[in-house]
C-alpha cells in the first residue's frame, strides 16, 4: 500500500481528520479527494497507488465517518462543503483540484460553487449530477430507495474484522478480482467497537441527513453554476453491479448539461464502487487528476 499519514484541521465543532499521501517531489500540486456517503478517506487508496507520488493527495474523513465520526452535527452537503473549504484554508491551498466520488462528488460541486477561490478544476466520479426527488416518497422511503443496502449495514454488528471482510467480499460489486489490499484497508477503516459486536463508524443520523440533502435545491443546482471546467466520469454499472448504473446517456441527456461546464465521460466495465477502487477505474481517475493538477488555470476562470 502507498504510505500515508493522518492530519487534523480545525472545523466547527472540533477537528476534521484527513489522510495525506505526499508527492515524491517538493512543490508538487495538490488534489483534495472526497468519499461517498458511507465510505471514508481510504476509499481513495487505489487511486493513491496509481498516482504514485506524482501529486500530493489529501482525502478527509467527512464529518460523521471514520476518524471524523466524533464531529457533531449539523450534517448535510453544505456543511461538508464548508468543512472541505476549511481544510483547504488550513493547508494554505487556493485553486486546488477537487475530486469526489458518489456523495463526495455532490460535496465537491457545492464546495466549488460556495468557495470558488479555494478550488480549481473538478473531477466528479459517478456523482454530482442529481435528479429531483420523487414527491410521493417520504424521506426514509427516499433513503431506502437510494442507498437501502448501505443504510442496512450501519445497523448491523460483526463478530470480528474477518466477518466484516467476508461481508464485503460477498458484495456483488466486489466479485472476482475487484478485491485488493487497499480495498481491505478501506473497509476495515470503517469498523469500530469490540468483538463480538463491531459496527460501522458511520453515524446513521449523518448519513440520513446527507442522503436527504442530496435533493436540496442548492445541491441540485450546483452543477449548473460550476466556476471551473469539470469532467464527470460515470460508471456503466450500478451499486450492486447491476446493468443500470446511476447514469446513462438517457439520464444525462435529461439532466441537460449542455449549458454547464461539465463533460460526461463513460467508464466501461466498472460499477459504482470499482470505478474508484478497481485498477482500471483508479488508473483513469489518477491519469486525469495528474493532467488537471498540472494544467494552469486561466485567470478569471
Amino acid at each position: 500500500m502507498t504510505p500515508y499519514d493522518e492530519i487534523r484541521v480545525p472545523v466547527p465543532g472540533g477537528e476534521l481528520a484527513a489522510l495525506h499521501w505526499p508527492a515524491r517531489e517538493p512543490g508538487a500540486p495538490v488534489v483534495v479527494a472526497l468519499h461517498g456517503i458511507t465510505a471514508n478517506a481510504l476509499s481513495w487508496g487505489v487511486v493513491a497507488r496509481e498516482l504514485a507520488g506524482r501529486v500530493t493527495l489529501i482525502a478527509p474523513d467527512l464529518r460523521g465517518r471514520a476518524a471524523s465520526a466524533g464531529l457533531p452535527g449539523p450534517y448535510g452537503i453544505a456543511t461538508h462543503a464548508d468543512d472541505v473549504a476549511a481544510l483547504a484554508g488550513a493547508l494554505g491551498l487556493d485553486g486546488v483540484v477537487l475530486t469526489g466520488h458518489s456523495m463526495g462528488a455532490f460535496v465537491a460541486a457545492l464546495a466549488a460553487v460556495r468557495h470558488p477561490d479555494r478550488f480549481g478544476p473538478l473531477l466528479l466520479v459517478d456523482g454530482g449530477v442529481g435528479f429531483p426527488a420523487p414527491t410521493h416518497l417520504s424521506p426514509d422511503e427516499l433513503m431506502k430507495a437510494v442507498i437501502g443496502p448501505a443504510m442496512d449495514r450501519l445497523s448491523m454488528t460483526f463478530a470480528d474484522r474477518a466477518a466484516y471482510r467476508a461481508f464485503w467480499q460477498a458484495h456483488p460489486a466486489f466479485a472476482g478480482d475487484a478485491w485488493s489490499p487497499e480495498v481491505d484497508a478501506y473497509i476495515q477503516r470503517d469498523l469500530t467497537g469490540d468483538e463480538p459486536a463491531m459496527h460501522s463508524t458511520c453515524r446513521i443520523e449523518a448519513v440520513r441527513t446527507d442522503g436527504i440533502g442530496l435533493f436540496d435545491e442548492e445541491v441540485l443546482s450546483a452543477i449548473g453554476k460550476l466556476p471551473a471546467p469539470t469532467t464527470l466520469l460515470w460508471a456503466a454499472r450500478g451499486l450492486m453491479d447491476e446493468e443500470q448504473g446511476l447514469y446513462d446517456e438517457k439520464r444525462l441527456a435529461a439532466a441537460d448539461l449542455g449549458d454547464t461546464r461539465v463533460e460526461p465521460v463513460a467508464v466501461r466495465d466498472v460499477n459504482h464502487y470499482t470505478v474508484l477502487t478497481g485498477h482500471e477505474g483508479a488508473q483513469e481517475i489518477a491519469a486525469r487528476l495528474v493532467v488537471l493538477a498540472n494544467t494552469p488555470v486561466p485567470s478569471g476562470g
